[in-house]
């Protein structure tokens, strides 16, 4: 009877009411990261360049944070409000896509089918995105009070298995779904991922009596009580969480001609979904691996580091331009891939909890939604950044038939090593210890 009062059946079951609905929500929206699967056929389907196309992703990923900056305060308000906006916006961005995409498809080099995929697969999904990534958050912070780090990396590793899941069902059916396959795919998918995140979004609880520990906290704005501590102490976190994305997305998006370089073309869709596990596992093993330290910042230091690591290796040893056929630089190369996927996806995971560790649980949604808006700019900057590099350094050369520039990728690593510097300086001068953290080390030194 005892046991029954604790968890009061499924509906006050943590489990039901907080982990599985955010894993329903971010399986969903972290279908976003499919885009490489399919974007070329996109571009070849309505008649415009990839190039073109690509920047319905970027704007994906920049209003993705925009929307969580400006709807924190209505995700920590009404999560039932904020997680029915996800699921309407990210089914109806899907569907949107899917009709634009056949409208080009009947009209070659339309500019309409174009800019109704931004609109569409850009800004309609990325306010799904941002409020969808929000809503189980704090929820699950709540329920798992002793282990958050492990809760929150939990929901936010689903987002990052989403691609590793999704990938192969979606080549498997642009395969099969025959002509317009492509626009089939996205109308199909609105369905199954509205049933999803509408089911997610039903079951998505706070526990009962949440709000009373928390009146204080919020009788003080998100402002208030950023500046409760060193603006500088927030600016940190927000500059060191954009500096991770950047340099994640920098690598991430050269990933496949990387692997093409060194000589594994024959598996590079095995590669992708290793990092992807990777990318996932990242979430999860370094967010409750944070639960067990004093300080949660200590793990954004061994992600830096680590990156610093791997990156400077490949850079001295020419890794990705004299990695075919060599087995211990193919394997360096393979090595910092997965460490940069796991570090990207670590931090995201550890950042609602470092910013719960500093500014408390009262107004985290808002604080953390506002953070997020480096996510926005990172998907506007990352790829770009890369982009450049390669198109404007190194040789473009033939390797079986695909063309590839493998010193182009090498310079790459010397923007993205010197980024990684930055944060971890970041890290170490401006982000403060936290007072959990200043009292433990007070209490070592007294006794």
């Amino acid at each position: 009877m005892e046991n029954e009062k604790k968890t009061g059946g499924w509906r006050s079951n943590k489990w039901c009411r907080a982990a599985i609905p955010a894993l329903l929500l971010h399986c969903s929206i972290g279908t976003v990261y499919c885009w490489s699967i399919f974007s070329q056929e996109i571009a070849d389907y309505i008649g415009f360049t990839k190039g073109a196309t690509e920047w319905a992703f970027s704007f994906a990923i920049f209003f993705l944070g925009m929307s969580a900056a400006f709807l924190g305060n209505v995700v920590e308000k009404d999560i039932h409000k904020s997680s029915l906006i996800a699921t309407i916006c990210f089914a109806a961005g899907m569907a949107g896509t899917g009709f634009f995409i056949y409208y080009g498809g009947a009209h070659k080099g339309s500019m309409l089918a174009l800019l109704g995929i931004y609109v569409c697969y850009g800004f309609i999904m990325g306010v799904g995105l941002g409020t969808g990534y929000l809503s189980p958050v704090k929820t699950l912070m709540l329920w798992f009070e002793d282990r958050k780090g492990l809760a929150t990396g939990l929901a936010v590793a689903g987002f990052g298995a989403a691609k590793a899941i999704a990938s192969p069902i979606m080549q498997a059916m642009l395969s099969n779904l025959g002509e317009g396959g492509i626009y089939k795919m996205f109308l199909i998918l609105a369905v199954v991922y509205f049933v999803m995140m509408f089911v997610g979004h039903l079951l998505l609880k706070k526990p009962d009596g949440w709000h009373e520990p928390q009146k204080k906290e919020k009788g003080q704005n998100m402002m208030a009580v950023i500046k409760s501590k060193p603006v500088t102490n927030y600016i940190g976190i927000w500059l060191m969480f954009y500096i991770n994305i950047t340099c994640g997305l920098a690598l991430i998006s050269q990933e496949k001609m990387i692997v093409k370089c060194i000589g594994l073309a024959a598996v590079v869709g095995v590669i992708s979904t290793v990092s992807a596990v990777f990318n996932a596992g990242g979430r999860l093993g370094f967010s409750a691996w944070a639960d067990t330290m004093k300080d949660r910042n200590t793990i954004y230091k061994l992600i830096f580091i680590l990156s610093i690591v791997f990156t400077g290796l490949v850079i001295l040893t020419g890794g990705i331009k004299n990695g075919e056929g060599n087995i211990a630089l193919t394997v360096l190369v393979l090595g910092l891939i997965f460490i940069v996927n796991a570090g990207y996806g670590g931090g995201f995971s550890n950042v609602p909890t470092l910013l719960s560790d500093h500014y408390g649980m009262g107004n985290i949604s808002a604080i953390h939604g506002l953070t997020l808006s480096a996510w926005g700019f990172a998907g506007l900057t990352g790829n770009q950044l890369a982009t450049f590099i390669v198109n404007h350094s190194g040789e473009w050369i033939d390797h079986d038939g695909t063309l590839v520039n493998p010193v182009g990728y090498q310079n790459v690593l010397y923007a993205t090593i010197v980024l990684y510097v930055i944060a971890l300086a970041i890290c170490l001068v401006l982000v403060r210890p936290t007072d959990k953290a200043l009292e433990a080390k007070k209490a070592k030194k007294n006794a």
